[in-house]
């Protein structure tokens, strides 16, 4: 054997081994790298769990407490509706003795009163009728002057006396026009609340008493 065939044998042995010696290095690495990634997904598995179920008990403590909270403004809201009802209802209840009084007094000044058949004023009148009614009682003191703006005092008695004579619920009543019919005299136009009744009422000053109606005119239609 020459020197030439013996370092060629020489350097192919020297490849192989350098070969082998490289695919040893690269599965052991490559083993190393899938152990790695099975510890990975092993123990981070697991901890990606506990987070899990963490932020799910976390979420289901949110829901229970928007729960509660929904609960105790449900609850507010409805105190705040029965507070609303009760106020309501006192409010209602105020009202109806207001009226209850006042159709009381319309009541008790009407328990005596004698009517007679009068002329009528015009063609619009059903039927005419006077009548010895009280005056209707007056807060007004000294010398009067019949004030008709709306609100003031002489309209609210004014008011006050025609519901007596008419036998209309003063609350629901309705006034249309109040004028001169002559010294300390008046005359309303008046009706109830779906205009199915209508008046016209001629009421007279009494001083330190007040409107007295005289006459009441049941009328066809309304005319202001």
């Amino acid at each position: 054997m020459n020197e030439y065939d013996k370092n060629s044998r020489v350097n192919k042995f020297e490849k192989r081994r350098k070969i082998t010696k490289s695919i040893t290095i690269m599965l052991l690495l490559g083993s190393i790298f899938v152990i790695f990634l099975l510890g990975m997904w092993i123990f981070g598995g697991g901890d990606d769990e506990e987070a899990s179920d963490d932020q799910t008990e976390q979420s289901s403590d949110i829901r229970i407490n928007d729960d509660t909270d929904s609960d105790e403004d449900t609850e507010d809201d409805a105190n705040e509706e029965d507070t609303s009802s009760e106020e309501d209802d006192t409010s209602d209840e105020g009202n109806e003795e207001e009226t209850t009084d006042s159709d009381e007094e319309n009541n008790e000044n009407n328990q005596d009163v004698v009517t007679e058949q009068a002329e009528p004023s015009d063609d619009n009148v059903i039927e005419a009728y006077t009548g010895n009614w009280q005056p209707v009682g007056t807060e007004q003191e000294g010398p009067h002057t019949t004030n008709y703006s709306d609100g003031s005092q002489d309209r609210i008695e004014i008011d006050r006396a025609a519901a007596a004579a008419t036998g209309l619920n003063e609350n629901e009543m309705r006034t249309y026009w109040v004028g001169n019919d002559g010294e300390q005299r008046v005359v309303a136009t008046v009706s109830n609340g779906d205009k199915s009744e209508s008046y016209r009422v001629f009421l007279s000053w009494i001083d330190n008493e007040g409107w007295q109606p005289t006459k009441v005119e049941v009328l066809k239609k309304l005319d202001y």
